[in-house]
Order: C-alpha cells, then structure tokens, then sequence
C-alpha cells in the first residue's frame, strides 16, 4: 500500500519544488497530485511545460518522493457534447503525461449534472468507449469516485458504473469527506466499502460533518442548488473512522495489489485548515500506519 498525501493545499502556498520537498519532510514517500493550474487544472486543458517537468522530476529525484496518482477533473459526462470531447481531448493529453513521467494511476470524478443525470451517464459511457482502449492500451488504471453535487453522488451506484465496464484498468474511489452523500445521511462506512468489494484500489482519508443533519451547516439563502462538505482531519468531523479502519483491515486492504497500477493507495486528504496542515499531515500518515500497517 503507498501511503500518499494530496497536495492542493501546498500547491496553492509553495512552488513545485518547495511542494515536494514540504512532502518529503513529512515522512511521505508517495505525492497524490491534485489539480494544479500549471499541470492539471480543473475542467481545462492541462498544460505542464517541459521547464515545469524539469522542475518536478528534479525536485522528486532529490527526495526520493514518487507520485503515486494524478487526480484530473473534466467534464467527461457532459451534458454537452461540445463539453465531453473537450474532456476527452484533456484526457488523451494527461494520459501521456502520466506515461511520460511513469504514473500508472489516476483517480477521478464523474463531473456531470445531478439535474440531468439520465444525459450524463450515457455521455459518460460514450466517453468511456472511446477513452478505455487507450487506458488499457497503456496500462494506466482509472479510479473514479463519486463527489457531492454529481449526476450519481452514490457510493453504491458509483461502484455499479465502475463494474459494469468489467476493465482490470477501471476501480472505484471511496473518500471519507463524501461519506454522507454516498448513503443519503447514514454514514455506513462498513457496508459501502464491502459493497464496493475487490475494486476498492483508493481510499481518501479526511473527515466531514453529516451535512444532512438540521442546521449542521446553514446555507443563505435556503434552497440554493448547491452541496457543501469539508475534508477535516480525523475526529473533526462525524465520519466512523475507526469503523474505516476495521473495514480496511478486514479486506486487507494495506496488502491488495491490482493487475494494473500496482499496489493500493491510502491518500491523506485534507483542505479545510492549511493553518493546522504541518501537524495533522504527519499525524494522519502515523495513524494510517498504525491502523493499516500496524507500526
């Protein structure tokens, strides 16, 4: 299992370099690589120039530190057709980029419309069709999670999607911050990632508030349509942790390795408080490796 650190928080604060060697001090050995405006911005085309290549490559061989995932978000649902080839096209660019820099996963979104869900599942297989063959022709391994304010923010149906292509390359993502979408409100850590079975290759560790409780958090004006969730540090939030723990344990989840991309990935996630950043980064890797690797 590599144990990972996703790294929005830092690439808005340092440079790549200075972002991974942060990492490294950390005791991380593994980078996930959040979208990043001059490597994989959000919805747009990535970009990643050879002088920023240079940059990472030579800041990674200085510490040692790998990436163990490029996380991409394009609206390869759709709605729009015009949309969906755009994303398309993001996708063939950052599948190269990840072969190119030996990166044999990356996890990401359905990014559809939850009002018009019916139209964005079949935009996604459309995309699928097209984007598969060449996943598995260059042995890149697909995760895709469900994410507050999706055409499916379920975490069983998301799992369904994921199975239903039958693609060693394609897996399924549980994020602990997204617990509450995935089970309207329950919160059944245990079940959804039973469900989700032999294809769990990726978990992100963060905490969240059970948004469907009355007034946990309060949105003016009432009614807008839109979601909210955070990516606490653990105990922050009203997510079962230890009940996360135990379920990983029992599926063994610290030694699966998958035909394609190679082992697992724990991947600490957390956006809420850069101010808190420096201890719970280190603190959340120690109890991943305790609870999962039993340090």
């Amino acid at each position: 299992m590599k144990i990972a650190f996703d790294v929005d928080v830092l690439a808005k604060q340092l440079s790549i370099n200075d972002m991974v060697h942060q990492v490294a001090d950390w005791g991380y050995k593994y980078i996930e690589q959040s979208p990043h405006p001059r490597i994989n911005p959000f919805y747009k085309h990535p970009k990643f120039s050879c002088e920023c290549q240079a940059e990472y490559q030579k800041a990674l061989k200085e510490t040692g530190v790998e990436i163990s995932s490029f996380i991409v978000v394009y609206r390869w649902s759709g709605p729009f057709e015009e949309q969906r080839q755009m994303a398309v096209r993001n996708w063939k660019r950052m599948i190269e980029i990840a072969v190119d820099m030996g990166v044999s996963v990356i996890n990401t979104e359905l990014s559809g419309d939850p009002q018009q869900p019916e139209i964005c599942e079949g935009m996604w297989y459309k995309s699928m069709e097209e984007l598969l063959p060449i996943i598995e022709r260059e042995g890149i391994r697909i995760e895709i999670q469900s994410h507050p304010y999706d055409f499916c923010e379920n975490n069983n149906e998301t799992a369904d999607l994921v199975k239903s292509l039958r693609s060693d390359n394609l897996k399924y993502l549980y994020c602990g911050a997204h617990t509450f979408f995935y089970d309207n409100g329950k919160g059944d850590v245990r079940k959804m990632m039973e469900y989700a079975g032999n294809d769990l290759s990726h978990v992100l560790f963060a905490d969240t508030m059970n948004h469907t409780i009355d007034c946990r958090y309060i949105v003016n004006p009432p009614g807008v349509n839109a979601t909210i969730h955070q990516h606490l540090g653990f105990g922050e939030g009203e997510v079962d942790i230890s009940g996360m723990f135990e379920q990983l344990r029992k599926m063994d989840f610290a030694n699966r390795t998958f035909k394609v991309g190679g082992d697992s990935i724990a991947c600490v996630s957390l956006f809420g408080y850069p101010e808190k950043i420096a201890v719970q980064a280190v603190e959340s890797r120690e109890r991943i490796e305790r609870e999962l690797l039993l340090k």
